[in-house]
């Protein structure tokens, strides 16, 4: 049997969502972490699309969907297990703290859909969003392969 993480990095949960919790960002992790999976340096959580909502609420204290919208406006680059990232204020020498450890990632998958076109067309996607410790938000996309997360 699949493991939910690695069904759906392979796009085959599109109803659900995925949520990954750092360390740092989680107060019990291991409560966590039997209802989803242990990955490097948190855990990661799939269920439901509404239940997941709800989730990363009470996990993060802010609601899902306008954090997505607020972590469109700055790309970067979301691990492909969704464990981690790399801040673009890290790269563009911003350093707040010292700190771009992934505090936390949100992600859905989007069915293949050729009509829109661009990398839609060419399989399902992964739309992630992450929170980095110094504050900054960012968003990922790609298409999902149906190897993703079998290393995690």
């Amino acid at each position: 049997m699949t493991q939910p993480g690695a069904a759906f990095l392979a796009g085959e949960r599109p109803d659900d969502v995925a949520i990954y919790l750092s360390e740092a960002a989680a107060d019990d992790l291991e409560k966590l972490a039997s209802v989803g999976e242990r990955v490097d340096g948190g855990v990661r959580i799939v269920v439901d699309g509404e239940r997941g909502r709800n989730a990363f609420r009470a996990a993060t204290g802010v609601e899902a969907m306008a954090f997505a919208k607020e972590a469109m406006g700055t790309d970067g680059d979301v691990a492909p297990d969704l464990a981690g990232g790399t801040c673009p204020e890290a790269d563009a020498g911003e350093d707040t703290d010292g700190d771009h450890a992934t505090r936390f990632v949100f992600a859905f998958a989007e069915a293949q859909n050729e009509e829109v076109g661009g990398i839609y067309a060419e399989g399902d996607v992964i739309h992630a969003y992450a929170q980095c410790a110094c504050g900054t938000a960012y968003a990922d996309k790609w298409v999902a392969e149906e190897s993703a997360g079998e290393s995690s």
